[in-house]
């Protein structure tokens, strides 16, 4: 046991170039993981919190923000496990008894003309019904276009997933730009993003990329959406990945390149 638990502290502190992700998640850490948390809880990648509301669930963590009656983030690790077939009955959205200050509760949206728009997909926690359950929290989703939805933000769910995939795992932070005078909707004034974000982190460290997307429906292909890591920083005031070494930070956050991105 003590040999275990000197690994684990090892693992948490590792520097970004010498891990090793399939070694990490072959671990036992069974026992030094508290209750409602996953080995995708404990990634070393959590952004910092504005809010300091986060909150860790099997399947992902997020930063709750009163304010706006959302998550600022969610995070979560991806691999291709996490999204096999799985014909999982669909549950109904529930307020989330985690966050202390309740999360909004789903009848804001009722009539709205606004989707329950998840933030970490469903699709990408079918690995177990509990992980895929938790996704309809209301802590897990914001208001979106249906044709948003559907449309451009679904093409980037599906093409983060086919990253996960071909690049053999990776760290997902999203969410919508959350800022005063937003459109709300319910008696609880849950808050409308004009923009969403999406940043991604190959778990080998190599590879990192920021989407920001306008909440409006778009045919236009996903490259057109990337952005420095360092912009979207400086428009949510969230520090994504303040574990990597400074060095590695600085050049990953800065690049808004895209072509060694497989679209």
């Amino acid at each position: 046991m003590k040999r275990k638990s000197l690994i684990l502290i090892l693992l948490i502190f590792v520097s970004c170039n010498d891990l090793n992700p399939s070694r990490a998640v072959e671990m036992d850490v069974s026992n030094s993981i508290t209750k409602g948390e996953s080995i995708a809880s404990k990634f070393d990648f959590m952004p910092t919190s504005t809010t300091n509301a986060v909150v860790k669930r099997e399947g992902y963590s997020f930063s709750y923000a009163e304010d706006f009656e959302q998550s600022e983030w969610v995070a979560y690790s991806l691999q291709s496990s996490d999204f096999k077939y799985a014909n999982y009955e669909r549950p109904f959205f529930e307020q989330d008894l985690l966050v202390k200050t309740n999360s909004a509760d789903w009848r804001n949206y009722k009539n709205s003309g606004y989707d329950k728009g998840h933030l970490c997909p469903a699709g990408d926690r079918k690995a177990s019904f509990t992980s895929y359950k938790e996704t309809f929290f209301t802590s897990n989703i914001s208001p979106q276009r249906h044709d948003f939805n559907s449309g451009v933000w679904n093409r980037l769910e599906e093409k983060t997933r086919y990253w996960a995939e071909k690049y053999n795992g990776i760290y997902v932070i999203t969410g919508g730009i959350l800022s005063d005078n937003l459109k709300t909707i319910g008696k609880e004034e849950v808050a409308v993003p004009n923009y969403f974000y999406k940043v991604l982190l190959t778990q080998d460290c190599k590879r990192m990329i920021g989407f920001l997307v306008p909440h409006k429906n778009s045919n236009k292909p996903l490259y057109e959406f990337v952005i420095s890591v360092d912009a979207i920083e400086k428009m949510t005031g969230i520090d994504f990945f303040p574990n990597l070494s400074d060095s590695n930070e600085s050049v990953l956050e800065k690049n808004a390149e895209y072509k060694n991105w497989s679209f």
